[in-house]
């Protein structure tokens, strides 16, 4: 498999299939403890008509000699930076659960500070940005979090059962947990940008009401999806999710 990267520095973004210099861009934002090859299967599925880039937190994989950020605010100011507005094209921005956030997060960004708009943001697994939760497992021993893990399918058994493992992705995971649970948005922080919110109907992280709350961010068209499944319902749902982002994509004007 041929990885090239996209963004400032090569460290920011994973692109793992090519598409055309006049394709859409899809900017894909990992969950709590994901990297960028989470989305190999979006991009294997969605090109060459849509470029996907995959975001590459610090502290994983490739990049798990960096210090891992703690903050949702100051990891979506690097982000946001790092974009390539040399290279501007339509884009449209899908993260997951932390991501989902982070997507929302660089996005304000880039309306604020470029006075540029994606076309389009996928939140899924997410609740909206002003309803907040007590959640305090970023200070809970590692038992806790590995029974988090495992509670919501979020990794493999087989890698949680792997203590080597574990000891070399936990401070990354820790980190994501500290930065999500601590996160409060800018007060009356909305998009200009139509949202499609994605939402399992068995989710405990995220209530209907919840998910709603999605339209109070965006002066523009919400709509909310809900597929069967819990908090990872995409990797069971992967070719409905996926024949959502194309249909809402390819009516995107160009």
């Amino acid at each position: 498999m041929q990885v090239t990267t996209a963004f400032s520095q090569d460290v920011w973004t994973r692109r793992y299939h090519e598409a055309g210099p006049d394709a859409m861009r899809l900017i894909c934002f990992p969950h709590a403890g994901g990297s960028a090859s989470f989305y190999f299967p979006v991009s294997r599925a969605l090109a060459p008509r849509v470029e996907v880039l995959a975001v590459q937190y610090p502290g994983r994989q490739e990049r798990r000699r960096e210090p891992a950020v703690n903050s949702i605010h100051e990891l979506a100011d690097q982000i946001a930076a790092a974009l390539p507005y040399e290279d501007w094209r339509p884009t449209a921005f899908f993260g997951h659960s932390m991501g989902a956030t982070l997507a929302f997060e660089v996005a304000d960004r880039l309306e604020r500070d470029r006075g540029l708009s994606p076309v389009h943001v996928f939140a899924s697994g997410r609740r909206a940005p002003s309803r907040v939760r007590v959640e305090n497992l970023h200070q809970q021993g590692d038992d806790a979090i590995v029974a988090e893990l495992r509670r919501h399918s979020a990794t493999d058994d087989r890698l949680l059962d792997d203590q080597e493992l574990l000891r070399m992705i936990l401070p990354a995971l820790r980190s994501d947990y500290h930065a999500i649970e601590t996160y409060r948005a800018r007060p009356g922080a909305r998009l200009r940008c139509p949202l499609t919110v994605l939402v399992g109907t068995a989710d405990p992280l995220v209530t209907p009401d919840e998910a709603e709350a999605w339209r109070t961010h965006t002066t523009g068209p919400t709509d909310v999806r809900y597929f069967p499944g819990g908090h990872f319902y995409l990797t069971e749902r992967m070719q409905e999710v996926l024949a959502v982002m194309t249909e809402v994509l390819t009516a995107v004007p160009r």
